[in-house]
């Protein structure tokens, strides 16, 4: 594998996201349409991809697959099935074979400017290099139109076709030899400018179409701001979830009032591989200052901008109050507890007295142990029990 191989993988990767300049690819603005194809191939097939790949994405759904391999085209999403017959097709399918060829016949040139062999030399296989193509065009909501046709090599920029001028930007200074190529033909330039111009956006036109119940649907997104506290920085983190189409505007608003653009980070927007979005931004605040912004979102589901704003967790809060609650119940419990044990303490102690001297007297009178004549001392005089039984108060002589 080439020492320039593995960052070509990371270009298939990011080609989906990125615009014809190489800078993040925004998304299209409401009323908005693009057609895109993106080509990719391996010299080698060590890197796990074909000679040849086409994919095509209707805005950004994939809609239509084809490999050098198979020579087959394939349609990837249930709004173009059933249309195997259909003259879009059929055109769709001759246009996909042609690339074919002329990726190939590209691939080797490029390979060629750049001194790169295509057949072993010396016993030793020839190193594995990459080539990426974007092309399409994009349909605006006042009908204008915008191609773009691009050339990666290696996981580097190389060649964009300019369509005004018909002749070819070179990215890089290994890619003149094949720019100075191409722009002598300038038969393909022109049927370049033709497609990028005509045919291109009459396709699109067409497939949004075809796909009219699906690509006009929108799913809204879910807004929620967090909050993560480092060493160095507070850190506020507005996310969208899960929403459709693609475009969106996330800001920060303090006091109510837009930031300017350059207090915040840019928004971020990837796909979520079910065909939804995800979208966050995120600010670095003062700790205290949290309440003081809020998130503002706006997008084609939502009827009217919606806002979010972080919200201090209160489930620790609300444990403790519980537990100190629960702790002052249980004291004031046990304290009304003790004292009514206490006073049923005292209260069963006296009337264990009471009970002992009441057991004295009726022993002392009538009982079977006890002289019937036996006196009771007295300050005042003798308690004699008499015959009757009834006590009786004797002088004393």
């Amino acid at each position: 594998m080439g020492p320039r191989a593995r960052p070509a993988l990371l270009l298939l990767i990011l080609l989906r996201t990125v615009d014809t300049q190489g800078r993040p690819r925004l998304p299209l603005s409401p009323g908005s349409h693009s057609l895109r194809y993106l080509f990719m191939g391996a010299s080698e097939p060590d890197l796990g991809l074909p000679l040849f790949e086409a994919l095509g994405f209707v805005d950004d759904q994939l809609f239509v697959s084809y490999d050098h391999e198979s020579r087959r085209v394939e349609p990837r999403t249930p709004w173009v099935w059933g249309q195997a017959t259909s003259q879009l097709w059929l055109q769709l399918s001759q246009s996909l074979k042609g690339w074919d060829h002329m990726f190939i016949v590209d691939f080797w040139t490029i390979m060629d400017n750049h001194n790169h062999s295509k057949v072993p030399k010396l016993g030793l296989w020839p190193e594995s290099h990459t080539l990426q193509v974007i092309l399409g065009c994009e349909v605006h909501a006042d009908n204008s139109t915008r191609g773009f046709w691009k050339y990666g090599y290696d996981g580097q920029d190389h060649l964009e076709f300019c369509p005004e001028t018909l002749d070819w930007r070179a990215a890089e200074p290994q890619a003149w030899a094949t720019k100075l190529e191409w722009e002598v033909n300038k038969i393909r330039s022109k049927q370049n400018r033709a497609y990028l111009e005509r045919d291109c956006p009459e396709q699109l036109r067409r497939l949004l179409e075809l796909g009219r119940g699906v690509l006009g649907q929108q799913a809204p997104p879910l807004v929620k701001v967090s909050h993560h506290v480092t060493s160095a920085v507070t850190t506020l983190r507005c996310q969208a979830l899960n929403f459709y189409p693609q475009h969106i505007t996330m800001r920060w608003l303090k006091d109510r009032q837009p930031l300017d653009a350059k207090d915040a980070e840019p928004e971020n927007v990837l796909p979520n591989g079910d065909g939804t979005y995800q979208g966050w931004v995120a600010l670095a605040v003062l700790p205290g200052e949290e309440q003081r912004y809020t998130c503002q979102v706006e997008h084609p589901g939502l009827e009217q901008p919606l806002t979010a704003s972080w919200e201090p967790s209160l489930s620790g809060t609300l444990v403790i109050g519980i537990i100190s609650g629960i702790a002052v119940c249980v004291i004031i419990f046990t304290g009304i507890s003790f004292r009514v044990l206490k006073r049923r303490q005292s209260s069963m102690l006296f009337e264990e007295c009471s009970l002992h001297f009441s057991s004295r007297k009726i022993h002392g009178v009538g009982g079977t142990g006890a002289d019937r004549s036996q006196l009771l001392q007295s300050p005042g005089g003798l308690w004699d029990g008499g015959a009757s039984g009834d006590y009786v108060l004797a002088e004393r002589e």
